[in-house]
């Protein structure tokens, strides 16, 4: 088992996207990489706590490889757009791949070299080690599986994908 931070802006649709993919073994959306403890929806939508929404995404990479999930990561956000995913706006909305093992960051950076070929502007998406995170409250988690029509910058048809 492996675990990568992915942040997407809203993290309702980045969580319910990548529940669908085999090899995903678990998910929990929280915070990330921000500067203070135990920050709360509240705080960190005022924008001053530095915590962008994010996915824990656990998985197997001998289902799932790390390249693959970075692929399906890029086709779902907007990685040249800073503080902005569709109608969310804000620093919490911003774009990030958080890493725990040193040996993942050339492939992340690979992948999104090869990404940026796609895209005339510079992808400002971050790429750093995972400094903290938190978990969100129990009411994000699984949102829209409880909220099915709730919002989504996420176009519906991904996800809904069978794989």
């Amino acid at each position: 088992m492996k675990t990568i931070y992915l942040a997407g802006g809203c993290f309702w649709g980045v969580e319910k996207y990548f529940e669908q993919f085999d090899g995903v073994l678990s998910t929990e959306v929280g915070y990330a990489n921000g500067n203070k403890e135990n920050p709360t929806y509240e705080e960190v939508r005022t924008q001053t706590t530095g915590f962008t929404e994010t996915l824990k995404l656990e998985y197997d990479p001998a289902v799932l490889p790390l390249r693959k999930i970075l692929e399906l990561y890029y086709d779902i956000i907007e990685p040249t757009v800073k503080d902005r995913q569709g109608h969310d706006i804000g620093n919490n909305y911003r774009t990030g791949i958080y890493y725990l093992n040193e040996e993942d960051l050339p492939l992340i950076r690979e992948v999104t070299a090869e990404e940026q070929k796609k895209y005339s502007d510079p992808i400002v998406t971050e790429i750093l080690p995972l400094q903290n995170f938190y978990k969100a409250e129990e009411y994000h988690q699984k949102y829209l599986d409880k909220n099915p029509g709730g919002y989504c910058h996420i176009p519906s048809e991904k996800l809904s994908l069978k794989h």
